[in-house]
């Protein structure tokens, strides 16, 4: 695999895949695209890879973030729904949630009566300030085009005091553990999407997923960007040594 570094004028979750996109500026509208165009198979295939235990633990997560009934969510990178659904189990009727996807086919496969569903980037999230007492976001942070502006706009969307859960897919740190995780994501995955599969590039974004996940920067700097965002109380979560879950508050004297 050809990677570039990450930029050092930003915070790039991971330096340019070449295997995929050729810049940082192709980098977007191939995200959007392969996205869009394995939307249908998306939720058949992550029932595969996590052998039906997705909702489980997502809801277990939110939990553990201090999601609350009633409460007002914005949950960025929402895709087809997957945080979204459990999120609505635990907030209930009093409570809200806006869910915002810069891919539309993602979004169409979405089927969520009563939330509102949004195009837009995490970068500039169209929402007001103030306006979530919980944000969540999973499994997205590999596909941002630059952490530190993603993590100032979920400063300001939430009001003070607001929790904030990013839910994601970590290397492990031993050899044999990282090779067993890239085996299973880059070759047992991809092989089940080809035989279910309805989209020809639907392996192809698994195949991706591990690369993502194998250039991404290392959860310290994840969590130094959270601060330096202005969120306070940092913590990092982890599940069988690769579910990472960074959790954050909002300062309430923050305006």
């Amino acid at each position: 695999m050809s990677t570039t570094p990450p930029s050092q004028d930003g915070l790039r979750p991971h330096g340019t895949l070449t295997r995929y996109y050729e810049s940082k500026e192709q980098h977007r509208a191939f995200v959007q695209a392969i996205f869009d165009g394995t939307a249908v198979d998306y939720d058949r295939i992550e029932r595969i890879l996590a052998f039906g235990t997705g909702p489980w633990y997502r809801r277990q997560a939110l939990q553990r973030a201090g999601l609350k009934e009633g409460a007002r969510v914005l949950d960025v990178g929402t895709g087809t729904g997957l945080v979204a659904r459990e999120a609505l189990t635990i907030v209930g009727p009093s409570g809200s949630l806006v869910g915002v996807d810069p891919s539309p086919g993602m979004l169409s496969q979405a089927h969520l009566p009563g939330i509102e569903l949004l195009q837009g980037f995490a970068e500039k999230l169209p929402r007001p300030d103030a306006s979530a007492d919980f944000l969540s976001m999973g499994y997205a942070l590999r596909h941002l085009s630059d952490v530190r502006p993603a993590f100032a706009e979920f400063h300001r969307a939430l009001k003070p005091g607001g929790r904030l859960l990013i839910l994601e897919i970590t290397k492990p740190a031993s050899r044999w553990g990282a090779w067993l995780l890239k085996a299973y994501m880059r070759l047992l995955v991809p092989a089940a999407a080809w035989f279910v599969s309805r989209g020809a590039e639907t392996p192809k974004l698994w195949r991706y997923y591990w690369d993502t996940i194998e250039a991404c920067i290392p959860p310290d700097a994840v969590m130094e960007a959270l601060a330096n965002a202005g969120f306070t109380d940092v913590k990092r979560h982890v599940e069988l040594g690769v579910f990472s879950e960074y959790t954050a508050t909002k300062p309430i004297a923050a305006a």
